[in-house]
């Protein structure tokens, strides 16, 4: 785009939403490239996290702020908004959008992109995405639709929990499908294949939020962010957050062989004793595993965290626990139900429903979706 930039770039007000990870391969940041270009920047907007991704999780909100050195204001759409200001975005003409997603449903940044376009709709603002690779690529799909009951910030569109998109195919999806009709533009990305997983770009990572490091990570997260609503830490407070599990009352062997080995498939599981700085079991010894993905392409995440949800409710029935709310500003529902984005997924696995069974019912919704992306895919459908 600043090679050749279009004509709207220097002659509109620009909005950004977008944070530290918004760079290119030479690292440098979009802020940069955009006012390098000509460009006229009259807002800045961040996600979750801040625009700096200093910010922890689950309600940590970040402040408004001011950019000195652009002397523009900075918006934060996690506090106490998070949908735009319908008075802010009508002082632009183009909402740019420039933000590494990760994949999966529940990581709120495609929320955030929806309630700026459905904003953007009513006040009659442009929004442009910048498009970037879906990092667990864009082939593999995984999990049941969001529940409309079960809608919230973790979870606003009906895709499934591994919804195989690039930020800017979710924003067509949600544009198309959604009855959101604003006006949108996706700027595509050169050399991108659905089949790829982020190390075949040869892009480098810059973590898009605290406890996202690696490119790694992002492939665990769709099966380990359900440990967010039981009283085992997902490894929150360590320096390997998704990648370990555990919690004190976990026997390692007893768990290790009650998990469906369908869901082990391209993975190993190492015993590992930790102790979070931070969050669940804070300073507590934990029992529990490192999840070292040996084959990527096999290994299945949400498959995985569904299973473990199972074998720890199994195993270990009078301390496993679903956590109450509050969580990501629901104050009602229990947070599993909306991350997994069904209470009858919930109840499936206190009932001990098997795994293949929970599989084959969200099978159906899979092939409804798949067929609804079609029309949004800007890389192909296949290899």
């Amino acid at each position: 785009m600043a090679s050749q930039p279009p004509a709207w770039l220097r002659t509109q007000r620009l909005g950004l939403l977008s944070n530290q990870a918004s760079v290119t391969h030479r690292f440098e940041h979009v802020v940069d490239i955009l006012t390098g270009a000509g460009g006229k920047l009259h807002c800045l907007f961040s996600p979750q996290h801040g625009f700096f991704g200093e910010k922890q999780a689950n309600m940590q909100e970040s402040p408004d702020d001011w950019d000195r050195a652009l002397q523009i204001p900075m918006v934060s759409l996690y506090s106490h908004v998070r949908r735009p200001p319908a008075s802010v975005l009508q002082n632009i003409d183009v909402l740019l959008v420039d933000l590494q997603d990760v994949g999966t449903r529940v990581y709120t940044y495609t929320t955030t992109l929806g309630l700026c376009m459905e904003v953007a709709a009513e006040v009659g603002v442009k929004v442009v995405i910048l498009d970037r690779p879906n990092p667990i690529n864009g082939k593999v799909l995984e999990g049941n639709l969001l529940s409309p009951d079960c809608r919230s910030f973790v979870g606003r569109y009906p895709v499934p929990m591994r919804h195989g998109l690039t930020i800017g195919e979710f924003a067509l999806f949600v544009a198309g499908h959604c009855n959101i009709p604003c006006d949108l533009e996706v700027i595509p990305m050169r050399g991108w294949h659905r089949r790829s997983m982020f190390s075949g770009t040869q892009l480098p990572w810059v973590f898009p939020s605290p406890n996202m490091p690696t490119w790694e990570t992002a492939l665990l997260y769709p099966g380990m962010v359900l440990l967010e609503g039981i009283n085992v830490s997902e490894g929150r407070g360590t320096t390997l957050p998704f990648q370990l599990f555990g919690a004190p009352f976990i026997d390692q062997k007893k768990l290790v062989r009650s998990l469906n080995p369908r869901a082990l498939q391209g993975m190993v599981l190492r015993p590992v004793t930790f102790e979070p700085m931070f969050d669940k079991w804070r300073g507590q010894t934990c029992y529990g595993f490192q999840i070292h993905v040996t084959d990527p392409d096999r290994f299945r995440p949400y498959r995985f965290g569904v299973a473990l949800l199972q074998s720890l409710m199994r195993e270990h029935p009078g301390d496993c626990q679903w956590l109450p709310p509050p969580y990501e500003y629901e104050y009602e529902k229990l947070p599993i139900d909306i991350i997994l984005g069904s209470q009858q997924v919930r109840k499936a696995i206190e009932q001990g429903v098997s795994l293949d069974e929970m599989e084959h019912g969200w099978a159906g919704d899979i092939e409804v979706f798949q067929e609804l992306r079609k029309d949004c895919l800007l890389y192909g459908d296949g290899d």
